[in-house]
């Protein structure tokens, strides 16, 4: 399929994980993709391999805990083609423990990278799918954020209030056209998450062994869900949060 022939696709936290697999899959389906990571070594990797297969891909540098760079992005996007079509705010951190245990800064670079960036970065965004008489916009929530794990407190409430933004945003830009959902995923092989399994000496068959489909997710597969969600065949779907998790309860 190519879906995205001649549109232009902006995916935050793209150096790696799913952001990668999303950058990846949407150039398969034809889109330009700018590819944006505070790591540039990822990004360039991830656009070298996109080209290598004959795709259309741009890497920048983007540190977007901070205000002035989320749009600083989307004008250097602009400035690639002078439209964007797709906007993916897949970019987030996991800031482990409960209340008592978690720290100030732990706290509040949570909500600046996960729900702080995606604020500016739709609002550096928006006037411009607006005035182009529609856009995609596809947000990375996450099922803890609908159903919260236990000791992760400032992940859960980040993630939880990418939700509800996602779908105020919805509410609000729906009559321009312009459509905003959010993909929930649950347990999705990752190397944040293998990080995260070897710090509790687990591993990833343990965690296999918790999900009624018999193995957590893969990369690819949620960007198969947003790759529909940005696309022509979700054209009514707006407001929507839509969990992929094989099944899972939260632990």
């Amino acid at each position: 399929m190519k879906r995205f022939m001649n549109k232009v696709a902006l995916v935050t936290g793209a150096g790696g994980g799913i952001g990668s697999a999303i950058a990846r899959r949407l150039s398969n389906e034809g889109a330009h993709v700018v590819v944006t990571d505070i790591n540039l070594q990822g990004a360039s990797e991830v656009v070298d391999g996109i080209r290598a297969k004959g795709g259309n891909a741009t890497a920048i540098e983007a540190d977007i805990s901070k205000k002035d760079n989320c749009y600083s992005l989307v004008k250097q996007t602009f400035a690639l083609e002078g439209r964007l079509d797709v906007l993916v705010n897949n970019a987030g951190i996991n800031r482990r423990g409960n209340l008592l245990f978690i720290s100030d800064d732990d706290w509040e670079i949570s909500f600046r990278v996960n729900l702080d960036a995606m604020f500016h970065i739709c609002r550096a965004a928006l006037p411009e799918m607006i005035n182009a008489g529609g856009g995609a916009i596809v947000n990375t929530a996450s099922q803890w954020g609908l159903y919260p794990a236990p000791n992760h407190i400032a992940y859960n409430t980040t993630k939880a209030a990418v939700a509800a933004f996602t779908q105020n945003l919805a509410r609000d830009y729906a009559p321009h056209k312009v459509r905003v959902n959010a993909v929930c995923p649950g347990e999705i092989h990752t190397p944040m998450l293998e990080a995260g399994v070897q710090r509790i000496g687990k591993t990833i068959v343990d965690l296999d062994k918790l999900v009624p489909f018999g193995r957590i997710g893969k990369p690819e597969e949620v960007a198969a869900l947003v790759a529909f969600l940005a696309s022509d065949e979700a054209a009514f779907m707006c407001g929507s949060l839509v969990e992929i998790t094989g099944a899972q309860a939260v632990a």
